[in-house]
């Protein structure tokens, strides 16, 4: 393949918008902001689960507490009740009279009882609602640190896509001033390449694998007319002679 020298080195230019578009788009997926929210996130569930089940655990305990303070209230009020009917000498009967006095004693049993499972309930409802404070406040604090990374998170990928947008301005006149059939070697390179598809060839290295070239190869780039396209032999790339190719001065003055 041959192309003009001015479109050999204009693949150079496009090599650097392209890699510049690489790192760009690389940026967007690896931004710090997003491996932070995600691990942010997932702990942020762990507290929610955590804050709904103690929800439950304090929604629970209040029905409990409501129905024991019900029950206490009502074996008061039956306790009250029979304490008045004896009082009042309503209930006249000896044996009556003693099953009544047994069955108060009986109920203030009860009523110990109940205010000790009051007790009990409360104990834990306190401690379930310093759970559930502790997790809404986890949450609250998740949900505030997230806000946060997420607008720095959209500052920064609009920085970069403004960024992205210019290089591609750039890019467009760039790609249009090398041939066609060149643009497609170039293209179907940088797929099968890593990204990089062309390098310059400077002080006798390629510049797209880093690698030096033999004497051979040399000789043989040195015997190339300047319109010859060239590979390297070792990684296929495109090799794009510059001043700084250090092949010969004879092409340095080219």
């Amino acid at each position: 393949m041959k192309a003009d020298p001015a479109a050999q080195l204009a693949l150079l230019d496009l090599q650097a918008l392209d890699s510049r578009a690489d790192q760009l788009r690389h940026q967007l997926r690896t931004l710090p902001e997003l491996a932070e929210i995600g691990a942010l996130q997932a702990q942020r569930s762990a507290h929610e689960n955590q804050r709904r089940d103690a929800q439950i655990a304090v929604d629970d305990l209040t029905v409990e507490q409501s129905k024991l303070d019900a029950d206490v209230e009502q074996v008061k009020a039956r306790r009250t009740r029979d304490q008045q009917r004896m009082d009042q000498g309503l209930i006249t009967n000896p044996k009556d009279l003693e099953r009544m006095q047994g069955e108060l004693v009986s109920l203030q049993r009860r009523i110990s009882s109940l205010e000790d499972d009051e007790l009990e309930v409360m104990a834990r409802l306190e401690d379930a609602q310093g759970d559930l404070d502790r997790f809404a406040a986890q949450v609250a604090e998740a949900d505030e640190r997230l806000t946060a990374l997420g607008k720095s998170r959209d500052a920064r990928t609009l920085e970069v896509e403004e960024e992205l947008t210019r290089v591609a301005a750039d890019r467009g006149p760039v790609a249009e001033s090398v041939p066609e059939p060149l643009l497609a070697l170039y293209e179907r390179l940088r797929v099968s390449k890593g990204g990089v598809a062309v390098g310059a060839l400077r002080a006798r290295e390629c510049g797209g694998c880093r690698l030096s070239l033999d004497p051979s190869e040399l000789a043989q780039i040195r015997a190339a007319a300047p319109d010859e396209v060239l590979r390297h032999e070792e990684c296929q790339r495109i090799l794009v002679r510059t001043p700084e190719s250090g092949i010969s001065p004879a092409l340095d003055k080219q």
